[in-house]
This record gives C-alpha cells, sequence and structure tokens, in this order.
C-alpha cells in the first residue's frame, strides 16, 4: 500500500499508510490524544475520526475543548436523542436534529404521540442505557434512489423531501444502533464518550421554518464526557436565571414607580 504525507498544524510531517484514520494518526502520537480525540479536519473539510485518508493531507485533531470537538459530540448525541424517542415514542417521525451553541435538538413529528416535560427522565435514562452500549457510529455513502427507498419504506416524508434535493454522488448516512439518519457528519467515533445526558426543553417548530407547513416539535438537549460537567453547567444555568429574573424585577419596579 502507498504512503501518504500527513502535515500537522506545527508544519511537521509523516508518512502513513493510505487509507489511515484520525483515530489511527492519534494513536500514533499519543495514547491520551487517541482517548480524547473527537472529531478532525482533512484538509480543511470536517471528518469522522475513523474515516480513511487516502491522499497526502493536513490534519488537525479537535478534543472536547475545542469548538469542532463540542460540534461532533453534541451533534452525534441529537442522533441518540432520535435513537432514545424512536424507542420510547413509536411512529414518531424526524426533521433534522442539528449541534447548536450550547448542545442540540431535534425536530420530531410526534405523531399520535404526545411528549411532556414529565417524559424528560424517561428519554435521558433512554439516552443514557444507549450511549452505554457503545455503538460505532458508521458512515455509508448511499445512492439517491436506495436513500429514497431506505427512509420511503419507514413513511419519513421529510427525510425523504430533504434527500429530494440532493445530487446523487453525495448522500451519506449514519448508524448507530438501530436508528439510521441521513446526515452528513461528522460524528464521534462511538456513543462511548457521551456520560451525562440533560433534556432541556421543548418548543414548537415549522418544518423548514414554513408557517405554512407542519408543526413539529423541538426537544433540546444538552450532553457531556463527565457528569461533573453537567452540574457545572446547571449550577451556571440556575445563576442566570436567577440574574435574569433579579433584573427583570428591578425593570418591572422600575416601569411602575415612574412617573
Amino acid at each position: 500500500m502507498a504512503n501518504i504525507n500527513i502535515t500537522f498544524p506545527d508544519g511537521s510531517v509523516k508518512q502513513f499508510e493510505s487509507g489511515v484514520t484520525p483515530l489511527q494518526i492519534a494513536e500514533s502520537l499519543s495514547p491520551q490524544l487517541a482517548r480524547d480525540i473527537l472529531a478532525a479536519s482533512v484538509n480543511d473539510k470536517e471528518w469522522d475520526i475513523t474515516r480513511p485518508v487516502n491522499e497526502d493531507a493536513s490534519i488537525r485533531l479537535f478534543k472536547w475543548d475545542d469548538p469542532e470537538g463540542k460540534h461532533a459530540f453534541w451533534h452525534s448525541s441529537a442522533h441518540l436523542l432520535a435513537e432514545a424517542l424512536q424507542d420510547l415514542f413509536p411512529g414518531v417521525k424526524f426533521g433534522i436534529g442539528p449541534a447548536i451553541e450550547n448542545g442540540f435538538y431535534y425536530d420530531i413529528d410526534p405523531g399520535e404521540n404526545t411528549i411532556t416535560s414529565a417524559d424528560f427522565p424517561r428519554i435521558e435514562k433512554r439516552m443514557l442505557e444507549l450511549a452505554q452500549q457503545k455503538n460505532p457510529i458508521v458512515r455509508a455513502d448511499i445512492s439517491k434512489a436506495d436513500a429514497l427507498k431506505l427512509f420511503g419504506d419507514r413513511g419519513e416524508e421529510y427525510k425523504c423531501e430533504l434527500i429530494s434535493e440532493l445530487e446523487d454522488g453525495h448522500i451519506t448516512t449514519y448508524t448507530q444502533g438501530s436508528f439510521t439518519d441521513l446526515c452528513r457528519g461528522p460524528h464521534i467515533a462511538t456513543t462511548a464518550p457521551i456520560k451525562a445526558v440533560k433534556v432541556t426543553s421543548l418548543a414548537g417548530a415549522y418544518w423548514r421554518g414554513d408557517e405554512k407547513r407542519s408543526q413539529l416539535v423541538r426537544v433540546y438537549g444538552i450532553t457531556f464526557p463527565k457528569k461533573k460537567m453537567l452540574d457545572e453547567y446547571l449550577v451556571l444555568l440556575e445563576e442566570a436565571k436567577k440574574r435574569d429574573h433579579r433584573k427583570l424585577g428591578k425593570e418591572m419596579e422600575l416601569f411602575a414607580f415612574s412617573q
């Protein structure tokens, strides 16, 4: 197998066999880095750490402290949320599920199901159970016809609408456990790093932001690689709410008593 040159951010170059993955590159540098790596970029393109690199490339490896690492972690967590919802609420249909600045959301059509904040603990419990299965998150290239059949057979009309607008030859799916999603990625390698889960809120959202289209339920959540990080985040959230209430209280007083 031919060798390729991999250039690192500091300008250094190392040779690897063609087909090497960012995870294997990390392993060659340090076992700790290999444990911490969540995502990569190859020639400035977002890249899964288990996806082969077949030509000379510049590479960057991202951990939790990097925005790109958090993005891949939370994007993968959105898929985990969808898998849990699929298990708990049979018949739900899926819109989109991106990472956002703090966490992620998934837009779903609940069908005959009603989802309320009372369901949050069991959604969180199911997400953690699935995460602990340490399922690999597997990327696959798929033809447009096969994608339309795959999602059409499941009655996923929202996904089929998105697929119909994509160019053939550029469509990928990601599968973990029993859940397959239409997605560009990148994702973390397995569900194993997801150790703490919080479903934070629900909101209404029109499909593709169009009030003439179906109204979906947007489920928001956040995840962390350590329980302690979630605890600290929830404390900060509570403090921010208190500050907002104090500020609001002063403003209301100001408006109530100003002449």
